[in-house]
């Protein structure tokens, strides 16, 4: 008897001890209550959380032991999991875009007020100064400043192309009120114009306006539309979703130790940064072309600089417009002589004037503007935010992880390793998608890059191109700088939907006035086109390009 009995109790104790080992419903015993706390104040259901742990066969994502989530609640806390990163990348991208766009209105508001002062210095000293040589040709003025406002923000025009024809037409109305009493007909101003180039009317005046204004606004259009092209990719790609592996394995790194009863235990660094790393490769591979715009905006700020910079040129084209008619004054007499030589004696017009009065020399002041330093100053402090967000994308998995996650301490062995309390064995994975191939805790296809984020590579490219250009003083179309035809008025090719804007021209006649081939032209600041009239690349070269970017983008296989 006594033998049985101990017999019995061995045998009690062993199956006590079993059930122990093996997390018998009736041993476990633990409150959900810290979870029904955290639960609720995401403002999910109490009715759904277990009063304590239950057996976890039902977990699809979070590893299967005793639980104090139900199937409902590891789906609601999955979903919030992936809105909570997605919110948080949205936030990072929005301060990014935030601070490009402050870039882009301060640059764009100086760089207006450049040419703009200038329009005004001509309009309140050109009268004085010239007389009717430039009251009865108001207008052409107003037209020039007009279509170099348009050519800074982002139009189809080709500069050069717009100054000639801005020369030719001012010349043969100058050069019909110098000789009121001579009759010019149209052949003979064509005659005029054909000679133009030869006898130069206007002295060196056209020629270095020209060479210094196509350098300083391509130089400036530039630099503010690399601006808007950087904010604009920030945004698409902020809008790219995470996909479904991702989705699952930032539920297990958030919210399953709370499904586990270890709701106090937080992620380890590591294997935060492999999660992210690994939900986040395609967009580590924008660092290599990132890195490349920034660096070439920053170049093209040494183009600000000098006589022949930005802040020197656009602010002073009044002033070469004056040297030019006090050229043609100047040249009148041996000017005219020549055209006679070359186009013939013109006839005398009966209904013409009598002797001509001496016409006035415009003599004009350069103007007292002391230096501010606005411009200096701008581009110190681009050059500073710049150059801080050149490792964006490669550092944003981190960024993420230690502002967002509650990381435990990188010494800490009892921290979430996605199983249990424990260190964190595997190494960390590098940046992009070809180094996810081994990524323990993120399936990414490596195959398969997002053409979203390969179509805003390929704008980097395109917009770095077009920087290094400018650099060189060659001028810039901007034509199709953006992926699609809807903009954001910041990033998509142009500013204010200018984007290609294309001016009809009269090739046989240097007489078309620039009203005529802009009919509508408003003389305010900044008139804008509707965004409608954006050029969309051929269809039938979209394949290709596309191509193109996944031959560039494809992992290279060892």
């Amino acid at each position: 008897m006594e033998l049985r009995a101990r017999g019995w109790w061995l045998l009690c104790a062993a199956a006590a001890l079993v059930a122990c080992a093996r997390g018998d419903p009736a041993s476990k015993s633990r409150s959900c209550g810290e979870v029904r706390q955290i639960y609720g104040a995401k403002g999910f259901s109490l009715s759904d959380v277990p009063q304590a742990e239950i057996s976890g066969e039902h977990l699809r994502i979070c590893p299967q032991g005793y639980t104090c989530c139900t199937s409902e609640m590891e789906e609601n806390l999955a979903n919030r999991s992936r809105a909570e990163l997605e919110t948080a990348l949205q936030d990072s991208s929005r301060v990014l875009q935030a601070m490009l766009a402050t870039q882009l209105r301060s640059f764009d508001d100086h760089f207006q007020h450049l040419l703009n002062d200038s329009e005004r210095t001509l309009q309140a000293t050109f009268p004085g100064a010239f007389g009717e040589l430039y009251t009865q040709n108001a207008r052409a003025f107003r037209d020039l400043y007009s279509e170099l406002r348009l050519y800074y923000r982002g139009a189809n025009l080709h500069l050069e192309e717009t100054l000639a024809e801005f020369w030719a037409r001012l010349l043969e109305r100058l050069f019909k009120q110098l000789h009121p009493q001579l009759l010019l007909p149209d052949d003979y101003l064509d005659c005029l114009g054909k000679q133009a180039e030869a006898l130069r009317p206007f002295g060196e005046a056209p020629r270095e306006l020209r060479l210094r204004a196509t350098r300083a606004f391509v130089a400036a259009r530039s630099f503010v539309q690399g601006l808007g092209v950087a904010s604009d990719v920030v945004r698409k790609v902020a809008q790219v979703p995470l996909g479904p592996e991702c989705s699952r394995a930032v539920m297990k790194l958030v919210y399953c130790a709370h499904c586990l009863g270890v709701p106090g235990a937080r992620p380890c660094p590591d294997y935060c940064r492999n999660v992210l790393k690994g939900c986040l490769a395609n967009q580590a591979d924008l660092d290599a072309e990132w890195r490349n715009l920034l660096d070439s905006m920053v170049l093209i700020t040494d183009k600000f600089w000098g006589t022949s910079g930005v802040e020197s040129v656009i602010g002073s084209v009044h002033t070469w417009l004056a040297e030019a008619i006090n050229a043609l004054q100047d040249n009148r007499d041996t000017l005219t002589a020549k055209v006679i030589q070359g186009c013939g004696n013109p006839k005398v017009n009966p209904q013409g004037p009598g002797p001509e009065e001496k016409r006035r020399r415009g003599k004009l002041a350069p103007r007292e503007r002391p230096p501010s330093g606005t411009l200096e100053k701008l581009v110190s402090e681009a050059k500073a935010q710049l150059r801080d967000v050149q490792d964006f994308w490669i550092s944003l998995p981190g960024t993420l992880c230690s502002e967002k996650m509650a990381l435990s301490t990188a010494s800490d062995d009892r921290c979430w390793n996605g199983m249990a309390r424990g260190r964190y064995l595997p190494e960390v994975m590098g940046d992009g998608l070809a180094n996810q191939i081994n990524n323990p805790e993120v399936e990414v296809d490596i195959t398969k890059p997002d053409m979203t984020i390969r179509q805003q590579i390929m704008q980097l490219k395109i917009m770095t191109n077009r920087l290094r250009s400018a650099y060189n003083g060659n001028d810039v179309d901007f034509q199709d700088a953006s992926d699609d035809g809807s903009g954001s008025g910041s990033g998509d090719g142009c500013l204010d939907d200018l984007c290609g804007r294309k001016v009809s021209r009269k090739s046989s006649s240097s007489r078309t006035p620039l009203t005529h081939a802009l009919p509508g032209l408003s003389e305010q600041e900044g008139q804008k086109t509707s965004a409608a009239s954006c050029p969309q690349p051929p269809t039938f070269l979209l394949p290709l390009l596309l191509f193109l970017a996944l031959t560039v983008a494809r992992p290279r296989w060892r």
